[in-house]
């Protein structure tokens, strides 16, 4: 689910994303991955995405303190389900 809202609660579900420019940001709960690119620029919108950029790793920080972490974790694979669409 592409949530458009500029907010996700990190590593509560493993359908949240969040797109800010080209750059992507997918909930897991065992990770936030994040991929593409994103440009700052010194103007009203580069700010607004600077910011959503900060409250997004403030609420992942937030997140990790709350109990005890491992040293490392083992990244769970991912499922495969047979398409619905395919013929």
């Amino acid at each position: 689910m592409k949530k458009n809202a500029m907010k996700i609660a990190p590593f509560a579900n493993e359908t949240d994303s969040l797109s800010i420019g080209d750059l992507t940001v997918e909930n897991r709960e065992d990770r936030i991955t994040i991929y593409g690119s994103i440009d700052i620029t010194r103007d009203k919108e580069g700010i607004a995405n600077a910011a959503i950029l900060q409250t997004l790793f403030n609420d992942i920080m937030a997140s990790m303190k709350e109990g005890d972490l491992p040293d490392k974790i083992s990244i769970k694979p991912a499922d495969n389900v047979t398409n619905p669409f395919a013929d």
